[in-house]
């Protein structure tokens, strides 16, 4: 079996088995395929027969490379996936992958906004054009749903539900509903009737948020107008949709919101993920604490 054999195979798990997202297919993907690249140039083995040593040969090559801790643990899950499903549809008797250790390293906190600064960057779009009723209600639904940018621009207009102030949201085959709050609401309302009618191209067209030429906004544009507000709002750090994503979580545990609860808003399938933000707040208390006592 060829290496472009075993990646057509280990793709088509991903896409149809494992329901990956775009992102994730296309990092495990290019985890493989430089683990092939590698194989061909510094062994004798393909992807189909290569051994423990080869492997190890592999990561111990990463590490040599400089590359970061997060990077070469990526890198192992992505081999050790592709291994445990080659035995599992029995292409391989053995998983030469199985003694594989990424890497212990200290979790990083997610970067999360204060309640200031989220009300200084929603406060930016100005709703006097077309393009301000549109960039108010995509900053607001993000910040009240904690959604994936992904996920907002997949949004279609039968997906909101206004009178019941809730959205619903698909991710890796399932959906979830998610309540807003009513400035989102109304943020939404106002787009929805003054504006979008005007800057859809097609009358068909179902995505909720469109572009400048009345097509499914992008990832890559929805990323400049968090970059443009950012800069608008006198905020200097690097902040992405996924850090309003954070700050949804983060607000809400402070503000005493049960977890479960964040985890299934969130579209969390394993609670650990959701414990992070228990973990920042936690951090962020005993910074206040350690400032602000007079004995800390």
């Amino acid at each position: 079996m060829t290496n472009n054999e075993v990646l057509e195979i280990f793709e088509r798990y991903l896409r149809n088995d494992k329901k990956a997202s775009e992102n994730t297919l296309n990092s495990y993907m290019r985890d493989i395929r430089q683990l092939s690249e590698y194989l061909q140039t510094e062994t004798v083995h393909g992807l189909i027969d290569a051994d423990e040593a080869d492997l190890d040969g592999y990561i111990s090559s990463l590490r040599e490379a400089g590359k970061s801790v997060a990077t070469v643990s990526r890198s192992i899950a992505s081999i050790k996936c592709m291994y445990q499903h080659l035995v599992i549809k029995q292409y391989l008797k053995h998983n030469p992958s199985l003694k594989l250790v990424p890497d212990k390293a200290t979790q990083k906190l997610p970067e999360i906004l204060t309640s200031e600064e989220i009300n200084t960057l929603l406060a930016q779009p100005q709703c006097i054009d077309a393009k301000g009723y549109r960039d108010k209600a995509m900053l607001e639904l993000l910040y009240a749903t904690g959604i994936r940018v992904t996920e907002l621009i997949d949004l279609n207009v039968s997906d909101v539900n206004l009178p019941g102030a809730v959205i619903r949201c698909h991710s890796r085959g399932k959906e979830r509903f998610i309540p807003m709050y009513h400035e989102a609401v109304k943020a939404l309302d106002d787009y929805l009737l003054l504006v979008r009618p005007q800057m859809i191209a097609d009358p068909s067209e179902e995505a909720l948020f469109v572009n400048v030429s009345g097509e499914r906004m992008s990832r890559q544009g929805f990323w400049k107008i968090i970059k443009f507000y950012t800069k608008k709002a006198g905020i200097e750090r690097d902040i992405t949709p996924h850090t309003l994503r954070h700050s949804f979580a983060a607000h809400l545990l402070e503000n005493g919101a049960d977890i479960h609860a964040i985890q299934e808003m969130l579209g969390h399938a394993d609670i650990s993920s959701t414990q992070v933000y228990s973990n920042l707040v936690k951090k962020q208390l005993k910074d206040v604490y350690n400032k602000a006592h007079p004995r800390a």
